[in-house]
């Protein structure tokens, strides 16, 4: 069995520039998908901290 090659960094610049992965580009893009994990990330840091107050404050 062959096995696979590994990337290497330089083959990495093929596929997306670290400059143009912070762009706002819409469709099934590499930068989407950055942008859906931040937002995504974000949202549980929300929600996480409006449980953590609601816990806090709630006279149960």
């Amino acid at each position: 069995m062959k096995k696979p090659q590994k990337i290497q960094p330089d083959e990495t610049k093929k596929f997306v520039d670290k400059q143009e992965l912070n762009l706002w580009k819409r469709g099934f893009t590499p930068q989407a998908e950055i942008w859906n994990g931040r937002m995504a990330t974000i949202g549980i840091g929300i929600i996480l901290i409006i449980i953590a107050l609601i816990s806090k404050f709630s006279t149960i």
